[in-house]
């Protein structure tokens, strides 16, 4: 039997970094502040791409699916929290998506991988099963439309989507390691008592 722990084993682990705590905390909350301030880019016809998603992946890409599935739940709550009333009645779909979608996230990115054929497979993922097919669920329960309606307006909306989304995804993902990797090694807490350093 492989002494090599799985990758949820992996992730859970990382949950004793203090960087991984701080720049989890850090992401969510940039992720919230961009969905509140509608940071996006209107493409014609009727298409806009977010960029609140990379947070999402930056945190199943640096810390695994199982820290990215737990942010999913912070961030889904907090955003519901800090945008008021604005969303209507809180719907527990949704955070079910967002737990998805950090499934997804992990799965394919981590342990800190930028490969192109990585953001083609967590984006496809996400549009195909967490745009295209949770959130239309939840959208016909909550929103009395029937599926299909539905369906014909935001299947070919996400096709469209997914190359300039992959795309995105892909060179942030480089930029965020890039970024990761400057970040000091190491933590207060994880120095001697005495201030030395061995």
């Amino acid at each position: 039997m492989s002494k090599t722990p799985n990758i949820f084993v992996r992730s859970l682990r990382e949950l004793r970094s203090t960087r991984c705590l701080a720049l989890t905390a850090l992401l969510i909350a940039i992720n919230i502040a961009l969905s509140l301030l509608g940071l996006e880019i209107r493409l014609p016809p009727d298409l806009k791409i977010g960029f609140s998603f990379l947070a999402n992946a930056a945190i199943g890409m640096l810390f695994g699916p199982s820290v990215a599935m737990v942010a999913g739940v912070c961030t889904d709550l907090l955003g519901y929290i800090a945008t008021g009333s604005s969303m209507g009645m809180y719907f527990p779909g949704f955070t079910i998506t967002a737990i998805t979608a950090g499934l997804f996230w992990g799965l394919w990115l981590y342990p800190r991988k930028s490969a192109l054929w990585r953001a083609v497979g967590a984006k496809v993922c996400i549009n195909l099963f967490c745009n295209i097919g949770l959130n239309t669920l939840w959208l016909t329960m909550t929103g009395g439309k029937a599926m299909t309606v539905l369906l014909a307006a935001r299947i070919p909306k996400n096709l469209l989507m997914l190359p300039i989304e992959i795309a995105v995804l892909y060179f942030g993902m480089k930029l965020v390691l890039r970024f990761y990797h400057m970040l000091p090694v190491g933590s207060v807490a994880e120095r001697p008592a005495s201030g030395k350093i061995p």
